[in-house]
């Protein structure tokens, strides 16, 4: 199957990453408010470092994370997708639906927009059998996304994350998808 090019809400155009979202994107990744659950912000290199590796995602797996686009504005507001996970875990190998918005675009349902759309290409298009989302134990907003997708928190699954031990927001959540549950809420 080739790769998508785009996904599309009634509100958002999920696209491919191009120059033009460097900035943008930049800007995000160095907002401490954004990258609260995250060990540090990004510099504009690590950021734009993250955009390659997004992008080489869909080379290698044939989906990937989307940068986000508010159509009637043209504004990118931060990226929505599948990834697979680049460390090791109990629950891996796994796909996740993850998100990172931009301040300015919090609290509008844009995160859960996005991501279900995300899970509709997953599970619809791609076949996946499941879909996976984690985060920080203390971030009730990703939480709230992940509950509002329908997606139930495996407790047994919580775990330390590999890339912040001794870290304190090493404590993960786990949350899954199966497409079965997908397919039957009718999602």
């Amino acid at each position: 199957m080739p790769v998508r090019r785009s996904l599309e809400t009634p509100r958002l155009l999920l696209r491919r990453f191009g120059p033009e979202d460097l900035a943008p994107f930049a800007a995000l990744n160095a907002d401490p408010e954004v990258m609260a659950y995250f060990p540090s912000t990004l510099s504009r290199r690590e950021s734009d470092e993250a955009v390659a590796r997004i992008e080489s995602g869909f080379s290698v797996h044939g989906f990937g994370l989307w940068a986000l686009e508010v159509k009637a504005t043209g504004a990118f507001i931060g990226f929505t997708g599948l990834a697979v996970p680049g460390f090791d875990a109990p629950f891996t190998p796994a796909v996740e639906v993850g998100w990172r918005l931009a301040r300015s675009a919090w609290g509008s349902g844009f995160a859960t927009e996005a991501a279900r759309v995300s899970l509709r290409h997953g599970f619809e298009e791609l076949g996946l059998a499941e879909v996976v989302s984690f985060t920080f134990e203390g971030n009730r907003r990703s939480r709230a996304v992940m509950e509002r997708l329908g997606m139930v928190r495996d407790r047994s699954g919580d775990f330390e994350h590999p890339r912040l031990v001794g870290h304190p927001l090493a404590p993960h959540v786990l949350y899954r998808l199966a497409a079965e549950s997908w397919f039957a809420a009718g999602a």
